[in-house]
C-alpha cells in the first residue's frame, strides 16, 4: 500500500487524526532548561493551570521523589497535550501533541535513546550562554542514528553572558546541523523581552506586567533591528532554496514568496533533515514557548510523513504503515513499575488499533499477551481509555513475559520491529543486604530495576558470591541504591565502585581446544583449531566458520560457537570481557560416538584460552570525555588537577565568563571529582563527563589492577 492510500488511514473513532498528530521529545545537554520548557509547554496548552518549578520541586513531568530533591530529570516522562494554531496553514486546526521529557544527564542516556526510538520530532534546547555542550553532542549522535527530524530552542536568553547568534553558530559548527534562525531575539539578558518572526516579518513583545508570558503583542518590526530582520531573512531563504526545489523555482523566478510557501519549504527541509529551525526564548521567563509550539505544529512531522517502519519477519523486510486498518504492531519502550497496578509497559502503536482485552502476540518469546488495562500517561498520572490507534504513544497493563524493545503484534502479522540499542555500562560495585529480611527484597527489586533499565546489569560473582550491579555512572548507581531503599524498603551496603574495564588482543594468533574424557562407558571428545585477530576498536566481535570438508560436522558449529564467546566473556589478563576481534574456526576433528554439544562447547573455551595466551593481551580502561567549566582564575588550577589524573588536555574556549576545559580523563581518576573541583574552584566550576572510549591501561597499574582482581573479582 502506497502513502497516497493512507488518505483515509483513519478510523472514524479517532478523536485527533493522523494528520494532525504529533509524537516530539524534548531532549538536551543537562540543565539546559528541557523540564522547564516542558512545563511552559503544559500551561500554555492547559494542561496545568499553574506553573511549576524545577528548583521548587513542583514540575509535573519530574515526579519522582529523586528527581524533585536533586532538581534532574531521572526517567523519561511521556504525556499529552493539544495546541491550536492561530495562524499559518494548520491555522485554528486542533493539534494533539504527545511529548517525552527526557533526562539530560549521561548515566542516564537509556533514557534518551529509547524515547527517540519511537518519536516521530524533537525539539533540542540549548542554553544561550554555553551553546552547544558534550551531552548535547551526545543526544544530538542518537537523533541522527534514529533519523529524527528537529527544531532547535535557545533557551535562557535573559541569563548573563546569552548570545542567540553565538548558539547558532556553535550548532553549526560543532553538530554541523545547517542551522538558521526563524526567529531574532529583541534584546538579550535582562533586556529581553521579544521576538522577530523573520518568515510573517512582525515582532511579538511580552506585555512585562503578564509574568505568566500569555499576553504578547504583534507589532512592525522596531527600526534599530529592520536591517538584521532582512539579512537573516534573505538568509533563511537562500538557505531554503538550496533544501527544497519548489521554492528554488519561485525564489529564481523572481517571485514574491508568500508566507505559506516559505512555512511549507521550512516543513519539507526539516522532514528532509537538510535544515535545522532555531528559536530564541526563555522558558523561566515564559518567553518564546509558545512559538516553539507553533513550529512543531507547522514544521514537525506527523506520523505520515516519515518513511515506513521496517520489520522482519523469518529474515525478511516488512513494511509497517500507519493506517487504523491494519492489524496492531507496536513498539515495547520502556517499562515501569507502579506500585498501584505493577507492571507499566509504555508502547508505541505503529499500525492498527490495540483494544482493551485484546491479545497480542510476541514473537521473540512466541506467546500471547492479554492487554487488560490501556491507559495514557500524564507523567506518573494514568487514565484509562478504551482504543489506541496507530500512531499513539500509550502505556499497556496485563502482559507479564515482555522487555524493552519487544514486538506486540496480530498474530497472523508475527512481525519483529527494530528495538533501541544501548550502550554498555561502564562502573559497577557490590552490594549487599544489612540483613538476612532484606535479602529476598533485595533481589526482587534488583530484579524489577533491571527490568525497567537496560543499561543496568545485575551479576553475582561466583568466587565471592557478591552480587554485582552495574550502570553508566556514580549517578546512576546512586539512583539506584535510593529506589531500592525507598521503593523496596530495602537497606543495603555498596562496595567502592569498580571500573568495567575490557581485554583486546593486538596480534596474530592460532589456538587449539581438545576437550576429551575417556570414563567407563561414553566419553567426550572434542577438538577445534582456531585463528584469533584484532580488529579496529569498536568493531566488536566476528566470530567465522572456516570449516570445509566436514572435519567438524555441522551440528557442532553452532556449540563451538558459543564456547569461543564464552571464551571471551573472561580474559586472560583480569578476566574481564574481550573485545574487537575476530576469530575463524579453521580445523578440528571429531569421533564417531564420543563427540558432544557439550564436548565442542568446552573445545571452544579452551581453543579460545590458548590463542588469546599467545595474541599479546592488553587490559583497556574507559575513557571519559569530561568538559569543566570554570572561573578564568581557577583554569591553572582545574588544569593542573586533571593532570594528575592522567587526563589529556583537548582543548580551551572561553564561552561569557567561563573558561572551557576539554579533557579526556580515565574513569578510574574521576570518582570523587565533583567534590575535589568544587573546593579547588571555592564552588564556581561545574563539570560533565561521557564515556568516550577505551585505551590501554599503563604498564605501571597493569600490576595494581590484576592484583586488586585476583583478590577480589569484579565483573561486568
Amino acid at each position: 500500500m502506497s502513502k497516497e492510500d493512507l488518505s483515509d488511514a483513519n478510523s472514524p473513532q479517532r478523536k485527533n487524526p493522523l494528520e494532525y498528530l504529533r509524537n516530539i521529545g524534548i531532549a538536551a545537554h543537562i540543565d539546559a532548561g528541557k523540564t522547564t520548557t516542558t512545563e511552559r509547554i503544559l500551561f500554555y496548552t492547559g494542561v496545568v493551570h499553574k506553573v511549576g518549578e524545577v528548583h521548587e520541586g513542583e514540575t509535573v513531568t519530574d515526579w519522582m521523589e529523586q528527581e524533585r530533591e536533586r532538581g534532574i530529570t531521572i526517567t523519561a516522562a511521556a504525556i499529552s497535550c493539544d495546541w491550536t494554531n492561530k495562524k499559518g496553514p494548520f491555522e485554528g486546526i486542533p493539534h494533539r501533541i504527545n511529548i517525552i521529557d527526557t533526562p539530560g544527564h549521561v548515566d542516564f542516556t537509556a533514557e534518551v535513546e529509547r524515547s527517540l526510538r519511537v518519536l516521530d520530532g524533537a525539539v533540542g534546547v540549548f542554553c544561550a550562554v554555553a551553546g552547544v555542550q558534550p551531552q548535547s553532542e551526545t543526544v544530538w549522535r542518537q537523533m541522527d542514528k534514529y533519523r529524527v527530524p528537529r527544531l532547535a530552542f535557545v533557551n535562557k536568553m535573559d541569563r548573563t553572558g546569552a548570545n542567540f547568534l553565538n548558539a547558532v553558530k556553535d550548532i553549526r559548527e560543532k553538530l554541523g546541523g545547517n542551522a538558521h534562525p526563524l526567529f531574532l531575539n529583541i534584546g538579550q539578558e535582562d533586556n529581553f523581552r521579544g521576538l522577530i518572526d523573520l518568515i510573517e516579518e512582525k515582532a511579538y513583545v511580552y506585555d512585562e506586567q503578564d509574568p505568566n508570558g500569555m499576553r504578547y503583542e504583534s507589532v512592525a518590526i522596531p527600526d534599530e533591528y529592520v536591517a538584521s530582520a532582512r539579512q537573516y531573512r534573505e538568509q533563511l531563504i537562500e538557505t531554503l532554496a538550496d533544501c527544497d526545489d519548489d521554492l528554488a523555482v519561485k525564489y529564481l523566478d523572481g517571485e514574491v514568496l508568500s508566507i505559506d510557501a516559505i512555512k511549507g519549504a521550512v516543513r519539507r527541509a526539516t522532514l528532509s533533515m537538510k535544515f535545522l529551525g532555531v528559536i530564541p526564548g526563555s522558558a523561566f521567563k515564559n518567553k518564546g514557548v509558545q512559538m516553539v509550539l507553533d513550529a512543531i505544529v507547522d514544521y514537525l512531522p506527523n506520523p505520515l510523513d516519515l518513511p515506513p517502519t521496517q520489520g522482519n519477519r523469518d529474515e525478511e523486510k516488512v513494511e509497517i504503515l500507519p493506517d487504523d486498518r491494519s492489524k496492531p504492531v507496536g513498539l515495547v519502550f520502556k517499562l515501569m513499575t507502579d506500585p498501584y497496578v505493577g507492571k507499566l509497559i509504555f508502547y508505541r502503536v505503529y499500525a492498527g488499533v490495540v483494544r482493551k482485552g485484546m491479545v497480542l502476540y510476541n514473537p521473540r518469546t512466541r506467546k500471547q499477551e492479554r492487554i487488560s488495562r490501556l491507559v495514557v500517561m500524564k507523567a506518573n498520572e494514568r487514565a484509562d481509555i478504551e482504543e489506541a490507534f496507530s500512531g499513539d504513544i500509550c502505556a499497556l497493563i496485563g502482559p507479564r513475559e515482555v522487555v524493552t524493545g519487544d514486538t506486540l503484534c496480530d498474530k497472523d502479522l508475527n512481525v519483529q520491529l527494530e528495538p533501541p540499542t544501548f550502550p554498555e555500562p561502564v562502573i559497577s560495585m557490590s552490594i549487599e543486604p544489612k540483613t538476612k529480611s532484606d535479602q529476598e527484597r533485595l533481589s526482587m527489586g534488583l530484579q524489577r530495576l533491571a527490568e525497567e533499565d537496560p543499561t543496568f546489569r545485575v551479576s553475582s560473582n561466583v568466587e565471592t558470591g557478591q552480587t554485582l550491579i552495574s550502570g553508566m555512572g556514580e549517578l546512576h548507581l546512586e539512583i539506584i541504591r535510593d529506589r531500592l531503599f525507598r521503593e523496596f524498603k530495602v537497606e543495603a551496603d555498596a562496595g567502592r565502585p569498580q571500573i568495567a574495564y575490557r581485554e583486546t588482543i593486538v596480534q596474530f594468533a592460532e589456538g587449539e581446544g581438545k576437550f576429551i574424557r575417556q570414563s567407563g562407558g561414553r566419553g567426550q571428545y572434542g577438538h577445534v583449531v582456531i585463528k584469533l585477530e584484532p580488529l579496529e576498536k569498536g568493531k566488536g566481535i566476528e566470530v567465522v566458520n572456516e570449516i570445509v570438508g566436514g572435519v567438524i560436522p555441522r551440528e557442532f558449529i553452532k556449540p563451538t560457537q558459543e564456547g569461543l564467546m564464552e571464551g571471551a566473556q573472561n580474559g586472560v589478563v583480569a578476566g574481564y570481557p574481550v573485545v574487537d576481534f575476530r576469530v575463524r574456526i579453521v580445523d578440528g576433528s571429531f569421533h564417531e560416538v564420543d563427540s558432544s554439544e557439550l564436548a565442542f562447547k568446552m573445545a571452544g573455551i579452551f581453543a579460545f584460552k590458548d590463542a588469546m595466551k599467545k595474541a599479546n593481551p592488553i587490559l583497556l580502561e574507559p575513557i571519559m570525555k569530561v568538559e569543566v567549566a570554570t572561573p578564568e582564575e581557577y583554569q591553572g588550577d582545574v588544569m593542573g588537577d586533571l593532570n594528575r589524573r592522567r587526563g589529556q588536555i583537548q582543548g580551551m574556549e572561553t564561552k561569557g565568563t567561563a573558561g572551557i576545559i576539554m579533557a579526556f580523563v580515565p574513569l578510574e581518576m574521576m570518582f570523587g571529582y565533583a567534590t575535589d573541583v568544587r573546593s579547588l574552584t571555592k564552588g564556581r566550576a561545574s563539570y560533565s563527563m561521557e564515556p568516550s572510549h577505551f585505551e590501554q591501561v599503563p604498564a605501571s597499574l597493569l600490576a595494581k589492577i590484576v592484583e586488586t582482581v585476583s583478590r577480589a573479582p569484579a565483573r561486568s
